[in-house]
């Protein structure tokens, strides 16, 4: 199996095998054995620069009752191979033949792994075959996913727990591996949640790293530094190797093994605050200004280098929905894509300048939070709905980056699309809708009520936020009473910016009982320690 603590000499390109491959028998099939991958012979000692490397690990996401999205990346063209088990010795292994590895899209590979039972857990193990030199295999790399329950079941269901986070190597503050690398992951990964939401801020395209950052008591971070995050990322190549190093670290993996994801993506996948129209005349880190040609490359690395599946119709569509059983669905939305341009944020009519869900997002989630059966219906937001997160001023007018527009009065703007969805959910009389976000760099819990609030068409909600995954710490923004917030958990930030060594790094959980149907949301910091819960009754039981 590749040894996932040594990320530096993945860095530097050395290759990871084991030694005892080179005194295997001496058969050679042309395709992997019956004895399955991890008792492949090649025929001859093969020499190890022949071997495909997984530079990165390997990493599932999007997962149904019946498939998940199994990712891999090499260092060449290879054929991907898969084998998988409900059990975690092998038995009755299934083989699948996967995509093959391809320069055009970075030596990634997506297998849409399907006939899955539903509610098991699924072990499975990857190894690619050299498409240049056939007999050539990387070492396998074994890793393990649960399948959710049928939204139909009725008896025997299980608890389910959802961690969420974002903000990703933000603010300068990369792989110091001396301090532990990038130790939120290892956090997530002991939380065992069945999935992690990332909420967005996958990576900080347009903040580079430094090879070193003096703290405030005087001792010296130390950042990796590769090609790719030595400068802001304009070309795909960039934008791809971005994505490719957080990869390098062996926490990372080792959680991309064993804890399936839901990506979604925000600002700092392109650039800060932007939008389709944006051009960075002011801006001379970039000789591409056009933000639009910037999106398009970074949409492509996005897609290739996380687990997203593909819609049919709809090649980049970010928003989608999952199904955790009959406890929880998911459902994903993209304020990224069809917003209109940032502006002062104070439109009286809705239309597409003042639009951030678009028309055709909008009637997804209206129709599916309406039509979901789930007992909870999550919304996982990039941004929040009641936070200010200004924006730089134009034209003497400060603009605003999110839904909030710092008037505390009726809504307007970006504020009128979530009303109209509100009101319609009231209307439908959905309950049991939680929101979660990242993007602000801190922990917090708000409560939403109509009795507090400018508009008041709506049924009570909560708002929860975490972040950063490994980032500055930040914190807390100001709140817009539109729809009536009230904190009931900030967690405070004594200056900007704050290291990931000072350990404000946060996460959120989820967990709904299947014998009371409550859910219980939580906030930890990476150490592991509980900063606030509360319980959540199911407002759907008489």
């Amino acid at each position: 199996m590749t040894d996932p603590t040594i990320s530096r000499r993945l860095f530097l390109g050395a290759t990871v095998a084991s030694g005892a491959a080179l005194l295997r028998s001496p058969q050679q099939p042309s395709l992997w054995s019956a004895q399955g991958l991890l008792e492949r012979a090649p025929g001859i000692v093969t020499s190890e620069r022949l071997r495909p490397v997984l530079p990165g690990g390997i990493q599932t996401g999007d997962v149904l009752p019946d498939r998940a999205i199994l990712w891999g990346r090499t260092d060449r063209a290879a054929q991907c191979l898969v084998e998988w088990s409900t059990s975690e010795r092998f038995t009755n292994v299934k083989r699948v033949r996967g995509p093959v590895a391809r320069a055009e899209s970075a030596f990634t590979t997506h297998l849409d792994l399907s006939g899955l039972p539903a509610g098991q857990t699924i072990h499975y193990r990857m190894q690619y075959e050299s498409a240049d030199s056939p007999g050539a295999f990387s070492e396998p790399v074994v890793g393990s996913l649960r399948t959710p329950q049928r939204a139909d079941l009725r008896t025997n269901v299980r608890p389910v727990r959802i961690a969420w986070s974002g903000d990703m190597v933000g603010q300068g503050w990369g792989i110091d591996e001396a301090r532990g690398g990038l130790r939120i992951y290892d956090a997530l990964r002991r939380a065992e949640p069945d999935v992690f939401v990332h909420s967005g801020d996958n990576i900080y395209a347009d903040q580079p790293l430094v090879a070193e950052v003096k703290l405030d008591d005087g001792t010296i971070w130390k950042n990796l530094v590769t090609e790719a995050k030595s400068k802001v990322a304009e070309t795909l190549d960039e934008f791809r190797g971005n994505f490719a190093y957080n990869m390098l670290d062996p926490h990372a993996q080792k959680f991309g093994s064993s804890v399936p994801m839901i990506a979604q993506w925000d600002d700092h996948e392109v650039a800060d605050n932007w939008f389709h129209d944006l051009v960075l005349q002011n801006d001379p880190r970039f000789t591409e200004k056009r933000v639009r040609v910037l999106a398009e490359r970074a949409k492509q690395a996005l897609f290739e280098f996380l687990p997203i599946r593909r819609h049919a119709v709809e090649r980049d569509r970010v928003y989608r929905s999952f199904s955790y059983g009959p406890l929880v669905e998911i459902f994903v939305v993209d304020l990224r894509s069809y917003r209109g341009a940032n502006s002062g944020n104070k439109q009286t009519e809705l239309t597409p300048a003042s639009s951030i869900l678009g028309a055709d997002q909008f009637k997804w989630l209206e129709q599916g939070l309406k039509n979901s059966r789930a007992t909870w219906k999550i919304v996982a937001c990039d941004m929040p709905i009641g936070l200010i997160v200004p924006d730089r001023m134009r034209n003497g007018e400060r603009n605003y980056e999110a839904v909030a527009n710092a008037d505390n009065g009726v809504p307007l703007g970006r504020e009128l699309e979530i009303a109209q969805l509100l009101r319609s959910l009231k209307a439908g009389n959905v309950r049991n809708v939680v929101w979660l976000t990242a993007d602000v760099h801190y922990a917090a819990a708000h409560h939403y009520a109509p009795d507090r609030a400018a508009f008041t068409d709506f049924n009570p909600f909560w708002e929860l936020v975490a972040g950063p995954m490994h980032s500055g710490t930040f914190g807390p923004n100001l709140l817009d009473g539109t729809f009536g917030p009230e904190v009931r958990f900030a967690s405070p930030a004594p200056k900007p910016n704050r290291p990931p060594s000072d350990d404000m790094q946060f996460y959120g959980t989820l967990d709904i009982d299947p014998r009371t149907r409550a859910l219980t949301a939580g906030l930890w910091d990476v150490t592991g320690k509980r900063l606030w819960s509360t319980e959540m009754p199911d407002e759907t039981r008489g």
